[in-house]
């Protein structure tokens, strides 16, 4: 690949930690904590639907803590 070489520096390993520790840890929370792993639903409407739900009640976690 031609960017290859770019996921070797130090500021993009840098980032890429930092990445790990926020972005990256709300998906990984949203599967196993509440249920994303599969969706109940079927539909795209129902689906979006939970998808939303679910993040909201994340949001207000990260507001209460």
């Amino acid at each position: 690949m031609k960017v290859e070489h770019l996921t070797h520096t130090v500021v993009n390993r840098a980032l890429y930690r930092k990445r790990q520790k926020t972005i990256e840890r709300v998906f990984a929370d949203t599967k196993e904590k509440h249920g994303m792993h599969w969706t109940r639903y079927q539909g795209l409407k129902k689906t979006t639907l939970q998808a939303i739900l679910t993040f909201i009640a994340l949001n207000l976690k990260k507001l209460a803590n």
